[in-house]
């Protein structure tokens, strides 16, 4: 135990939650003569091709009750909408779309910034014919008089009308233009033009698995029609998720791309055709590029294992790794895995053990559960990949409940992990609006078993254009120069989002920090855009689910250097060069030679940083290990362990210099002051991890761990005691205060997340002052990190103390269990300043602790 250990604080008081302030802007509507002039055109022609569809489907599938799914686009939200819909009998709710970059117009805009965006909501419902002509008719009531009474449960179509932007049919656009699968599949037939070819049919979920059993024997039948089969499906109630997994001929695959609207995919059963196997390491060429092993590392592990890997098959056998990794392979996948091919495990289990070997840290001292999730690339191009006749929603669920479910079938005993690391993205499904099922299935397993899972950001190793020739671009200054690269990857930025599951609001997104301690030796021509400790260029931006922060921090994962090029415009590009050389962080590495068992290479990128948190987040179960235990407290019996993982974690978080470089690129003119915070965290989250300050406390830092277990409309006060010796003084100090929960979710709501959870600090004079993210962002997700600073003299008597609230409040459905959330909070002053800020505060909570 260090020599200054956290402390923890006293039980806290129960309260009641405090109210939440705040709202939108006042939107200008259009009135009701305005409406009924725009939207009696769209219900006639809605009508129209509801029409025609049902007579296509009763021409391919007779016998059945037509339905389709309606998309209607409103400014603003509607509550309760769903049990509106519930009231008509032939309308089932699908689900809702968060929609916040809506462009205003004449009819719909902000009253005090009409160039403002708006955010507004796409609502999924199924409809049958008679249920859409009973709709139909409320709106021809209400266009004819405003005033009119509505039926007991239907007022909400009256708000709905009165916000009504558009309406429309779900269709092929929807279901398969924007998915990325029509490129796949061209590149899947320049491979091999014979061959039946894999896809995902996910379909919209429906209530009653009377309608679900329809409706996959529906979609079925049309994929025989084709000379196809459904090869599995995997239906998930809890996260509302229905897929199949399918293939079709090649011939009928070009036949889709040449004419999309088919049967197929003009079917109203199925939500998105995705693309599988797409989830893929990178192609790095590894010949000539490895070194020995730096050093011999210490003993084997002992104990169990607190986090698991879900990757590709690593090296066991490695000197870095043997003896180390616990590996769970029940499908086999071990003996179509080359050793050669075993990288991305190799190197995710090695920076988890024993982190950047360049930095010779301490290995990890228990081992680490290895579930393979992927196999060598069936083209044999270097890459591994999640093999594509598999549905990967279905494998994830599996191999978690393998974990922790009793089951007779699993002999490797794994109940006690308390992090699963995911260092892989899907470059298929960049996160726009919409929960991926992937995504979903995270949040839903963390919080039913407690556990946090730590998730690449996802790379975008693609090109940087600069906008300006070679010449201009070498005659500026260094300064502007960086400027120059940083404002191209933003101007770029809607093509570089976090991938998909990164978007989970329960688990920690974890960006690449631009930074290694490695050795360059050789640049040749490789060319570092900017040497200060920025996010990577090739890291992913958010933001995340309704704007909530993501990535949530940064870790270091790797430099990673470019080639200069010239575009077909005259103008200079940066192009990634990827490589196994230095710079990046030192891994384990397989080589192409048998029986080599010492080799190292150099990798870069957000998996690499996910995996360095990941063991960072074992380091933070030992601390709370060893805190617990002198406490008298069962570590696995407490189930806020992963949220005061997750809280520790972020805890030393900050943007540093990142906020000066960033604003000084985008912001020269200090015009976008309102704006800058959420760019940056965009792209940096909460900012640069530093795990030492939660290792243990110094004389002028003392942090404390608080956790709890609230209902909704309740709250916790915990009481920080307020150091006398500061009484009066003018001294620069700070507070970071730290709330990390998991919550249950409602899959098919846009609010989506159960339990909102935040903290207040109560009349905070010591440090009144916000530094880092936007106080609204912060609150959006599962994780709220802040820094407060002040520096006024202040007068502190030995009874005050600083008041940290933190409250609970349902959001998308009702609370059933009392929601598990940890609290991390530090006060400290400048190193060197003579207060005795730790034995102040330790002293006084020992006292507490005694008098309550």
């Amino acid at each position: 135990m260090p020599e200054r250990p956290l402390l923890i604080f006293p039980a806290p008081e129960l309260a009641s939650k405090s109210k939440l302030g705040g709202g939108p802007g006042k939107i200008h509507k259009p009135t009701h003569t305005r409406q009924g002039q725009r939207l009696s055109p769209l219900f006639t022609q809605l009508q129209q091709t509801f029409d025609n569809r049902c007579v296509e489907i009763q021409r391919t599938m007779a016998g059945i009750d037509p339905e389709q799914v309606l998309v209607i686009e409103t400014i603003g939200s509607i509550e309760n909408f769903a049990n509106a819909i519930k009231k008509i009998d032939g309308l089932e709710w699908m689900g809702e779309i968060e929609a916040d970059e809506l462009a205003p117009d004449q009819d719909f805009y902000d009253e005090k910034n009409a160039d403002k965006t708006l955010g507004g909501r796409l609502y999924l419902v199924m409809t049958n014919q008679q249920a859409l002509n009973q709709m139909l008719s409320l709106w021809t009531q209400y266009k004819d008089n405003p005033d009119m009474q509505f039926a007991r449960g239907l007022t909400k179509f009256r708000d709905v009308f009165l916000c009504l932007k558009n309406i429309r049919r779900w269709d092929v656009q929807d279901r398969l233009m924007e998915t990325g699968l029509i490129e796949v599949w061209k590149e899947d037939l320049s491979h091999d033009g014979q061959r039946m070819i894999k896809f995902e049919t996910e379909l919209w979920f429906r209530g009653s698995s009377e309608k679900r059993t329809t409706s996959q024997q529906q979609v079925m039948q049309l994929i025989q029609n084709l000379g196809g089969n459904v090869k599995s499906q995997c239906v998930i109630e809890d996260i509302s998720y229905h897929s199949l997994l399918a293939e079709l001929p090649a011939n009928k695959i070009q036949e889709i791309i040449n004419s999309p609207s088919t049967d197929l995919v003009k079917c109203d059963n199925i939500m998105f055709l995705r693309p599988v196997g797409q989830m893929a390491t990178g192609k790095e060429d590894i010949a000539g590029d490895l070194s020995e092993n730096v050093s011999q590392r210490e003993s084997t592990p002992s104990g169990n294992a607190i986090v698991a890997v879900f990757d590709g098959m690593p090296m066991a056998n490695h000197e870095l790794l043997a003896g180390r990794l616990i590996i769970d392979d029940p499908d086999d996948w071990s003996s179509s895995y080359a050793v050669k091919n075993r990288s991305h495990g190799t190197a995710m289990c090695s920076l988890i053990v024993h982190g950047d070997l360049t930095n010779n840290e301490r290995s990890l001292s228990t081992p680490i559960y290895v579930r393979p999730v992927m196999l060598p690339h069936p083209y044999g191009n270097g890459q591994e990949v999640v093999p594509e006749d598999i549905l990967l929603v279905d494998l994830l669920h599996r191999a978690v409940r393998r974990i922790f479910d009793e089951n007779d079938s699993n002999p490797v005993s794994a109940s006690h992990i308390k992090v699963i690391n995911f260092s892989i993205g899907d470059p298929c499904r960049q996160f726009t609006q919409i929960m991926s099922p992937l995504a979903r299935l995270l949040d839903w397993l963390s919080e039913k078993y407690n556990i946090l899972f730590i998730i690449s950001a996802g790379n975008h190793a693609i090109k940087i254009p600069i906008g300006l020739t070679s010449e201009n671009f070498d005659n500026l200054s260094e300064d502007a120069k960086r400027d120059a690269v940083l404002k191209a990857l933003y101007e770029n930025a809607r093509h570089r989002k976090i991938l998909s599951p990164a978007e989970s609001i329960n688990g920690l997104t974890i960006g690449s920090l631009h930074y290694d301690s490695s050795q360059i030796s050789h640049l040749g021509d490789r060319h570092d855009v900017y040497s200060l400790s920025l996010p990577s260029p090739i890291s992913a931006f958010g933001s995340g689910y309704r704007r909530a922060i993501k990535p949530d921090m940064l870790f270091s994962g790797g430099k990673l250097l470019f080639r200069r090029e010239i575009d077909s415009s005259g103008n200079l590009v940066f192009v990634p060069v990827i490589t196994r050389l230095a710079p990046g962080n030192q891994v384990a590495s397989p080589s192409q030679l048998a029986g080599e068992l010492k080799k190292t290479a150099f990798f870069q990128g957000t998996s690499n940083a996910a995996a360095l948190a990941s063991r960072s987040a074992v380091i933070c179960y030992e601390v709370l290990d060893e805190i617990f235990n002198d406490q008298s407290i069962n570590i696995l019996d407490e189930i806020a362990v992963a949220p005061l993982i997750k809280a520790m974690l972020a805890h030393g978080c900050a943007w540093g210099e990142i906020y000066q470089y960033l604003n000084s690129a985008l912001n020269p003119s200090g015009q976008n002051n309102s704006q800058i915070k959420t760019w940056i965290s965009q792209w940096a989250g909460y900012g640069i991890s530093d795990i030492n300050k939660i290792l243990g406390c110094t004389e002028q830092r003392a942090t404390m761990l608080g956790f709890g277990y609230l209902n909704d409309e309740e709250a916790h006060v915990f009481r920080l005691p307020l150091p006398p010796s500061l009484s009066s003084r003018k001294e620069k100090r700070k507070i970071t205060i730290t709330l990390a929960w998991l919550s249950p979710i409602a899959a098919s709501t846009q609010k989506y997340r159960v339990a909102s959870l935040w903290f207040e600090a109560l009349d905070n004079k010591l440090s009144p002052q916000r530094l880092d993210g936007d106080w609204r962002g912060v609150r959006r997700g599962t994780l709220q990190h802040e820094i407060f600073e002040g520096d006024k003299a202040v007068p502190i008597s030995d009874e005050d103390s600083l008041q940290i609230k933190v409250n609970c409040k349902k959001e998308a459905g009702r609370i059933i269990n009392a929601v598990p959330y940890g609290l991390v909070v530090s006060f400290e002053v400048a190193e060197g300043i003579d207060v005795p800020i730790y034995e102040e505060i330790r002293t006084r909570i020992a006292t507490q602790i005694k008098i309550d």
